[in-house]
């Protein structure tokens, strides 16, 4: 089938993961085992992540210095060799099917420029699970009016639109670089947020920092971004 024959590239930054980057790794090799590359951009970690990554002979490894989530997307945008980029982050847990839904919709929809969905945290109990569930239906109305939503940790895009792009913007430090992507992508095709692409990942920001500030927090930095073209929030807070 044609979609055997498209190179996804998967770009993974990471910084201090040394907890969660081994069995983000097993996921992908497990779940996307034919996909055409795998990056792991190591963005200046201290701990035992690069030994970790090393053990994996098939991942590709890039050291970038200069701290920060979108330095680091932006270096994996530079070492990618794929039709597609696909991120994620090193404390997810690619899920079947994860894979197969990317090559399928790129393949199918020649409009289609980036694709997203939401997650579903591993490791939270089941209210908390309820209660995120609840935020991504709400979330969709706003969407579709809007036209456009990313999760930052879990979309895909052509490659040839990230270089009209000229990539990523790395004066954004954190909040608001998922829907920055979102919106400056959408100017040139559809950006799709499909809610049967999920990704697993870990709820430690929501542990430690509350649920209802976190999205409060991520809403806020949504409308500011995609309306005013620049985040509200330009400090963060490294959850490890």
């Amino acid at each position: 089938m044609y979609h055997r024959m498209m190179k996804v590239s998967l770009i993974i930054p990471a910084y201090n993961e040394e907890k969660y980057i081994g069995a983000c790794l097993k996921a992908v090799i497990q779940n996307a085992p034919d996909i055409y590359e795998i990056i792991v951009i190591n963005n200046g970690s201290t701990d035992t992540t690069s030994e970790i990554v090393s053990t994996f002979a098939n991942v590709r490894q890039f050291n970038e210095s200069k701290k920060g989530i979108t330095c680091a997307r932006q270096r994996g945008f530079v070492e990618a060799t794929g039709d597609v980029i696909a991120y994620i982050d090193a404390d997810t847990r690619m899920p079947h099917g994860w894979y197969e839904t990317l090559t399928t919709q790129f393949t199918n929809n020649s409009h289609l420029v980036c694709l997203s969905g939401p997650y579903v945290y591993y490791d939270q109990g089941s209210f908390q699970q309820f209660l995120v569930h609840l935020y991504w239906y709400v979330a969709i109305p706003i969407y579709r009016a809007i036209g456009f939503m990313v999760v930052g940790g879990n979309f895909a895009i052509r490659k040839e639109v990230l270089e009209k792009m000229k990539g990523f913007d790395t004066t954004i430090s954190f909040y608001g670089e998922d829907t920055n992507i979102a919106r400056r992508a959408s100017r040139f095709g559809h950006v799709q947020f499909n809610m049967k692409f999920v990704m697993y990942t870990s709820a430690r920001r929501l542990q430690r920092e509350g649920f209802w500030r976190v999205g409060y927090v991520y809403v806020v930095n949504f409308i500011s971004e995609a309306l005013l073209h620049k985040p509200y929030t330009t400090t963060y807070n490294d959850i490890r």
